[in-house]
């Protein structure tokens, strides 16, 4: 009961961080996508997340949820370390994206690769 409320308190405050960003932003088309686009890639990791927590282990239910997973995740590290970024100078911009890369393919390694640990 109390993980409920926790996760429902913490999707409380990321909608209201989400409004309040899309308010401050208004006129700035780019911005309103870039946290529309997070929010709704946030609430497509829960929903994910929820679904391979409660498939029975190994089902496809479970396999299915788990690349809903790594897709999610890898969009937003894409869109994260993208913006991050454009803020950088040239190395510092190279080194951003190659760490978004190296997350991307451990996500993957660790979900795809490894044998499962007590799923």
């Amino acid at each position: 009961m109390a993980s409920r409320a926790i996760s429902m308190a913490g999707f409380l405050l990321l909608t209201g961080n989400s409004m309040a960003s899309i308010h401050r932003s208004r006129g700035d088309v780019a911005a309103v996508s870039f946290v529309v686009a997070s929010y709704a890639g946030l609430l497509v990791l829960f929903y994910c997340l929820r679904w391979f927590e409660a498939a029975p282990p190994d089902s496809a239910a479970k396999g299915r949820a788990r690349v809903g997973v790594w897709l999610a995740t890898t969009l937003l590290t894409a869109m994260f370390s993208w913006r991050v970024a454009a803020l950088m100078p040239g190395l510092m911009a190279a080194a951003v994206l190659l760490m978004a890369v190296g997350t991307v393919v451990g996500g993957f390694y660790a979900l795809f690769i490894l044998p499962p640990t007590g799923d």
